[in-house]
């Protein structure tokens, strides 16, 4: 089985969202619907779940909620706003090792027309540290070079993921994770960072599988959480603090030049 984990804030794309993960699925499946902070009125579906905390914990804790109760072998993310593949959880299932964290090819979705936008997608991207007001922070962006070079590798590593999207065993969360931390860490940024550190320090892999696909709400509409970019400076800085170090001396060495 696989259970699909969506932490919900106020988004009124959450039910469209659960709409295509059930519509597109072809396996066995379970839906955990984390509302947190908030109610509504979920889809009526026995493969559907939902969670309410009474008070808004932050995307952190609603995704260890819903791991504590979680059933399937496979562990998968989604943001609330997205529109999914069809068989997209039999295809990400199929060639998944036991030490994989994996992000499918992401599309951009046009949350007003609920329609696939006409841009080329994400399959590639980068770690950096970049400066920001305030001071610096881990930093994604997408790496269209080697998106060019490698474009018949069907499954392939790359190096930072949005996060908006992944899956990975049940077992590597319990073994490797164990849950994503607040403390310090805070409740709702760098989870994809945490986790892909995590992982590589264990011998383990992030990768990306372009046979299958998601499309993520486009940055042009509006989000439904006001986090504060004066609360999350100091959070950048302790991510910081726990990975820099090993990021300039394994990642930055070894791994981001890895298809060079």
């Amino acid at each position: 089985m696989l259970s699909i984990i969506i932490p919900s804030y106020r988004d009124p794309c959450l039910n469209p969202t659960v709409e295509s993960l059930l519509h597109n699925s072809k396996g066995e499946i379970e839906i955990i619907c984390v509302l947190d902070g908030y109610w509504t009125s979920p889809i009526d579906d026995p493969r559907v779940k939902v969670i309410h905390l009474g008070k808004n914990r932050g995307m952190r804790e609603a995704i260890n909620a819903a791991v504590a109760i979680a059933k399937g072998e496979y562990l998968m993310r989604t943001d609330e706003h997205c529109v999914f593949g069809e068989a997209y959880d039999l295809i990400l299932i199929h060639d998944l090792q036991d030490n994989w964290i994996v992000t499918p090819r992401r599309y951009f979705l046009d949350v007003e027309k609920w329609q696939v936008m006409d841009l080329p997608p994400v399959d590639y991207s980068n770690l950096k540290i970049m400066r920001v007001e305030g001071g610096r922070k881990f930093h994604g962006y997408e790496d269209k070079k080697t998106a060019q070079q490698r474009a018949n590798i069907l499954i392939d590593e790359t190096f930072a993921m949005q996060g908006s999207c992944w899956i990975m065993k049940r077992s590597w969360w319990d073994k490797v994770i164990g849950r994503l931390e607040s403390d310090g860490y805070g409740t709702h940024y760098q989870d994809s960072v945490e986790m892909v550190f995590k992982t590589w320090k264990k011998g383990g892999k992030l990768m990306v599988d372009k046979k299958t696909w998601f499309a993520h709400k486009h940055r042009d509409f509006k989000r439904t959480h006001h986090y504060s970019h004066k609360k999350a400076v100091p959070e950048w800085k302790y991510v910081l603090r726990v990975w820099e170090g090993y990021y300039k001396k394994l990642i930055k060495k070894e791994r981001i030049n890895y298809h060079r």
